[in-house]
């Protein structure tokens, strides 16, 4: 179907804001400009007072944590994981998975996103489900870990969650395989979900370095530092995206570099686990792509990407006593076109012709954005993800005007209160 943005800001790639037009071809952007007379669309969208924007990226996330979401905060990482997390986690059923995602995947569209890599498990297919149900695009994994049997168990989970799932909901699912962390991850457990992984043809999901401690707790164990061990199972042969990579010297970035691995900063869940600050401004500066995530519910608090765009943009400001380590314009392109790439979506996350329709709408009739001197740092310094007005994903509108158009929210709600109530 052919559908018109008419009289919108758009944020195109190199940075400018122009009032312009946007065509939509089915699925695609088909042209950004002055509407030809022979182009007559199925509908159009009025974006007078709005700034169109890539569909925001969430490269890291467990989308069911959602129903965790205050259950245990202000606690160190190890605490929080084994004591708190884990024995919940061990009693969510089916259900809870479906309608924890359920909650993921509207508070993503309200906050304007439109993509997300997701590591959880079991009942990944109930993710996918939620995927193809709610209009997103979905990078999802298995989070594959324990010793054996169980973590054979955990990765034939993710082989059938890729051969049922991958390239469904008209290719807005993709399937990679997921290996939790090196800490929960046997070494030769790596190496058969690498083997898998090449077999399959699949890219890999794993959390790196997130803590000193795990660093510390690897040179103890193995001799070497995670990127060095890790490695060494063959994980980074079949393409990689790393969670989190706060801890990281010029070996582990030298290993990053030499298989092109990906990076998803989390800033605001490193902030509030105390992590540490990933050397963001380093690894972009040495061509490492570096998406953003917002980490789960239960360690962020929230799914708001917008917020992770910030909070990116202030962090290594201070960090580095340089106010110009992120600008504006990179952290935002963090949040969309970098992170398209860091999970692995192909023309995804700028507005060009050629490229996904993934648009995200807000409006600038709020008091954030007057006066308007620079359309680019009043997205990423004054606005809110409440000003998120209207979401389209691969051409089709999930929210209009605040009204999500695939989602029952108010059911969405009951459910995953319930759900969490029992937990």
């Amino acid at each position: 179907m052919r559908m018109l943005i008419k009289n919108v800001y758009a944020l195109l790639p190199d940075g400018t804001t122009p009032l312009t037009n946007i065509m939509l071809e089915g699925a695609k952007i088909s042209a950004i400009g002055e509407v030809p007379e022979d182009f007559h669309p199925a509908r159009v969208l009025d974006g007078t007072g709005h700034l169109a924007i890539p569909g925001l990226v969430n490269a890291h996330t467990h989308a069911s944590m959602t129903l965790l979401r205050s259950y245990a905060d202000d606690m160190t990482l190890m605490d929080w994981l084994r004591n708190k997390i884990l024995p919940a986690e061990a009693e969510m059923n089916r259900s809870d998975h479906y309608w924890g995602a359920m909650l993921a995947a509207a508070e993503m569209i309200r906050t304007g996103t439109t993509a997300f890599a997701d590591m959880y498990g079991p009942f990944m297919d109930v993710v996918a489900e939620v995927v193809i149900e709610a209009g997103l695009r979905g990078v999802l994994c298995r989070g594959i870990s324990g010793a054996a049997p169980y973590g054979e168990v955990k990765l034939a989970d993710n082989t059938a969650l890729y051969q049922a799932y991958h390239g469904a909901g008209e290719g807005r699912v993709f399937v990679m395989y997921g290996v939790h962390a090196l800490y929960s991850c046997p070494p030769n457990l790596m190496k058969k979900v690498a083997a898998a992984a090449q077999k399959a043809g699949a890219e890999i999901h794993i959390h790196m370095s997130e803590t000193r401690s795990e660093v510390e707790n690897c040179l103890r164990k193995y001799g070497k530092r995670p990127f060095a061990h890790v490695e060494s199972t063959g994980i980074f042969d079949c393409g990689t995206l790393a969670a989190h990579c706060v801890w990281l010297d010029d070996e582990d970035i030298s290993i990053i570099k030499k298989h092109g691995i990906r990076v998803a900063h989390n800033p605001g869940s490193n902030m509030k686990l105390a992590s540490g600050v990933a050397p963001v401004p380093r690894l972009l500066q040495e061509g490492v792509c570096v998406g953003l995530g917002t980490d789960g519910a239960a360690s962020n608090n929230n799914l708001d990407m917008l917020e992770e765009v910030r909070l990116a943009a202030l962090l290594h400001k201070v960090d580095r006593l340089d106010p110009l380590a992120i600008p504006a314009l990179e952290a935002i392109r963090m949040g969309t076109e970098y992170g398209a790439q860091a999970v692995g979506l192909k023309d995804t996350g700028r507005l060009a012709a050629g490229q996904q329709a993934d648009i995200a709408l807000i409006s600038l009739q709020n008091t954030a954005f007057c006066p308007k001197h620079n359309l680019v740092s009043l997205l990423v310094y004054s606005a809110r993800s409440g000003a998120v007005d209207t979401l389209l994903a691969a051409g089709k509108v999930l929210m209009e005007k605040g009204e999500l158009k695939t989602l029952d929210e108010e059911r969405i709600m009951f459910e995953a209160q319930r759900c969490a109530d029992r937990l």
